[in-house]
């Protein structure tokens, strides 16, 4: 909404969200639904989420974190590199890294992801599908070339 400029990358909105880490709710390149705003349709941004209001329909982040807080009411499938939920979800998270359920949150849906960590008190109500990450492949040993000559 308002060109921050391009200067402003911030490393840690680059990184995992982790359950109990201190999550600014204002930093660099994060947008925020406040608590008051209710939200229906299809919604994408190209920088972090964080929710506090109500969401409903589909959220598409797929290079960016989501961040469904305490007071956060999301009836939406989910796309995001990672996901925490410390509110209310229903619907299905598809995460290409981590997935993370606080005390307190409750998912009724699918989660599809690489990762995941549950804290003691968090409900949970469908199925996990856990892919197998990628192994980086080390490069081959370059090849000594034969003496040719006779």
């Amino acid at each position: 909404m308002f060109n921050r400029g391009q200067d402003n990358e911030d490393s840690a909105a680059a990184s995992p969200l982790r359950i109990g880490e201190s999550q600014p709710i204002r930093s660099k390149n994060v947008s925020v639904i406040g608590p008051t705003l209710v939200f229906k349709g299809e919604l994408s941004a190209d920088e972090d989420l964080v929710i506090e209001g109500s969401i409903e329909g589909t959220i598409a982040h797929h290079k960016k974190n989501l961040t469904i807080g305490k007071q956060g009411r999301v009836t939406a499938d989910i796309h995001a590199t990672s996901v925490l939920v410390e509110g209310v979800l229903n619907g299905d998270i598809t995460s290409d890294g981590m997935v993370s359920l606080a005390k307190g949150s409750t998912v009724t849906g699918n989660i599809y992801c690489t990762r995941l960590v549950m804290e003691d008190g968090a409900r949970f109500n469908g199925k996990i599908e856990m892919a197998v990450p990628t192994p980086i492949k080390a490069a081959s040993k370059p090849q000594v070339a034969e003496n040719l000559s006779a």
